[in-house]
C-alpha cells in the first residue's frame, strides 16, 4: 500500500492503517483525523466542598439570628418574583420567620423573599446590598461565594436572635 491509500472495509468504513480508524492521509500529505466527541453529562452545580460551605453558612445564619434561611437554585419561570414567593410560601408554618434566596442563573435573576417577622429585622436596603454582593460574585463565576457572602450579610443585618 502506498502513501495516501486507504483501507476499505466490507461495511464501507475507510481507515488509514498507519493512524487508525477515523483518520486519512490526504494527497497533500496532511493527516485528517476525525474523533468522536462524547458530551459531558451535566453535573451538580456544587462540589462537596462548596455544599459544605453553603450548609455551614445556612446553619450559622439561622442559628445566630433565629430566622430560617434557605436557598433555591433553578429556573424561576416568567414571573420570577411570584415564583419566589410561591416557593417561600411552601416553607409552611415557619414562613413568617423565613428568608428565601432564590437564584436563577440561566435567567440572571435573584430574588430575596422574607416572611412577616423576618421583614421586620431585614430592611429592603439590607436585602438589596446582599443581592449586589451576590451579583458581583456571580459575575466572577463564584456562585457559592456569592451565596455565602449574602447569607453572612443578611445574618449581620438581622442581628442576634431575640431572647424569649
Amino acid at each position: 500500500m502506498g502513501a495516501g491509500e486507504l483501507v476499505r472495509h466490507a461495511d464501507g468504513t475507510v481507515e488509514d492503517p498507519e493512524h487508525g480508524y477515523g483518520s486519512a492521509v490526504t494527497a497533500s500529505g496532511r493527516i485528517s483525523i476525525a474523533r468522536a466527541k462524547t458530551p459531558v453529562a451535566p453535573g451538580l452545580p456544587f462540589t462537596t466542598v462548596q455544599l459544605t460551605r453553603l450548609d455551614e453558612a445556612l446553619t450559622l445564619s439561622s442559628r445566630s439570628t433565629g430566622l430560617l434561611f434557605s436557598v433555591y437554585l433553578g429556573d424561576l419561570g416568567a414571573d420570577t418574583r411570584d415564583r419566589a414567593e410561591e416557593l417561600h410560601a411552601e416553607i409552611g408554618a415557619h414562613s413568617s420567620e423565613s428568608v428565601l434566596i432564590a437564584v436563577s442563573p440561566g435567567q440572571r435573576k435573584v430574588e430575596i423573599v422574607t416572611g412577616a417577622e423576618a421583614a421586620r429585622r431585614l430592611p429592603d436596603r439590607g436585602c438589596n446590598l446582599a443581592v449586589m454582593a451576590m451579583v458581583a460574585s456571580f459575575k466572577e463565576g463564584d456562585l457559592t461565594g456569592g451565596l455565602v457572602s449574602a447569607l453572612r450579610m443578611l445574618a449581620d443585618q438581622a442581628g442576634t436572635a431575640p431572647r424569649r
